[in-house]
């Protein structure tokens, strides 16, 4: 019989204990939110994982949400209130904390095991594509929607995205772009394939393991694993129009070979990327560009280090406001009608979008300091 522990109730329920000899599951469990992390919530998983780090019998941690959803995303509602209410550093103590778990997880001595059955968007991304190893299933729905927040794709999605085929991850940065359990499979954002009905079985194999050896605990997963079609209107069929117009140098020369593109096809994803691409914040679409391309270049730490000053930048809003107007129009008053400033890419000059990538002008402010780690990624991105 599993044991479960949690420290109580209310907050403390948030983050749920499944304890078995060698193996620990960590149960994320706001439903109701669609397990949207909390600042409790990145807390308790960070001083989790570092203890089953230390600890010597587990051999492997699990990961999953409880109810439609692995994670929605980070709980940035809470942020923009307390933005709102003069206190962006508040929301700079969320994300430093967040950003820490993310380089945490990406050099993690352990094999950590996500199970996305469900959406799986921002926040969520960054707790589970760091990991080793990461199971889609047919609930599976990824997509990092922060330009139509006025964010950008952060949580180290620089370096994740950035190391996806081709250009598929300026594709789905710029556009929040949708991607089901196959699609996540087919691009490396998964490491396998299972199908939910297989869940229980595949979660009661893993919990008999004695081992951290990753390469006998993804041939367990294997078992349970299948190779699912791409449905036929996925866009990764098309990975090649991606690349040819999303490799282009700023948002307006991608915008401009997308259209050219709607010309001479009649792709609904061509279009449907337009449309995200018009709707979402100019400023979002210059940083969110700039942010991917760095990141090709550089390590996960680097990235997540370069995101937290941009992240700051976005909360300060000396630039731009179009982080509270965002989630003002889209999860709070949802008008779905947001007033962007600038409200065109051409208003949005180099000089405005080289101040997110600086450091911030506050006596009070300093830049993401990260851990040392001995277990560095080779790549964030490996199919196994």
């Amino acid at each position: 019989m599993a044991s479960f522990s949690s420290a109580g109730s209310g907050q403390e329920d948030q983050v749920l204990v499944e304890e078995k000899p060698f193996v620990r599951t960590l149960i994320l469990n706001r439903p109701k939110q669609l397990n949207a992390a909390s600042y409790y919530m990145i807390s308790r998983l960070s001083e989790l994982f570092l203890l089953y780090e230390r600890d010597s019998n587990v051999k492997l941690v699990i990961l999953k949400g409880k109810g439609r959803a692995f994670c929605a995303g980070g709980d940035v509602a809470t942020v923009v209130r307390d933005i709102n209410n003069g206190n962006w550093k508040s929301g700079a103590i969320f994300f430093r904390k967040e950003f820490t778990l993310n380089y945490l997880m990406a050099t993690y001595s352990k094999p950590q095991v996500s199970i996305l059955n469900g959406i799986v968007m921002g926040g969520g991304a960054g707790c589970s594509i760091h990991g080793s190893l990461r199971v889609a299933t047919e609930n599976s729905v990824f997509a990092m929607p922060e330009t139509a927040l006025g964010l950008f794709p952060d949580v180290g999605a620089s370096y994740f995205l950035s190391r996806l085929p081709g250009h598929f991850g300026e594709y789905l940065g710029l556009t929040g772009a949708r991607l089901d359990g196959a699609e996540m499979l087919a691009c490396g954002l998964a490491t396998h394939f299972v199908p939910s009905a297989k869940l229980p079985s595949l979660e009661a194999a893993l919990h008999t393991v004695d081992s951290s050896d990753q390469a006998i605990i993804s041939a367990i997963i294997g078992q349970y694993s299948e190779l699912p079609l791409l449905k036929e209107q996925s866009a990764y069929h098309w990975l090649d129009v991606i690349n040819r117009c999303f490799s282009r140098r700023t948002v307006e020369d991608i915008l401009s070979a997308l259209e050219q593109e709607a010309t001479n096809k009649v792709d609904d994803w061509i279009h449907a990327s337009l449309q995200s691409l018009k709707k979402a914040s100019p400023t979002s679409l210059k940083i969110s560009l700039r942010s991917i391309r760095e990141g090709r270049l550089q390590g996960v730490g680097q990235c997540l280090v370069r995101e937290y000053r941009m992240v700051c930048h976005v909360m300060r809003g000396e630039v731009s406001k179009d982080f509270v107007e965002g989630c003002r129009a889209l999860l709070l008053d949802k008008d779905k009608n947001p007033k962007w400033e600038p409200p065109r890419l051409e208003f949005v000059t180099d000089k405005m979008v080289d101040k997110y990538f600086s450091k911030v002008d506050d006596e009070d402010w300093e830049d993401l300091k990260l851990p040392a780690r001995s277990n560095l990624p080779a790549s964030a991105i490996s199919k196994l």
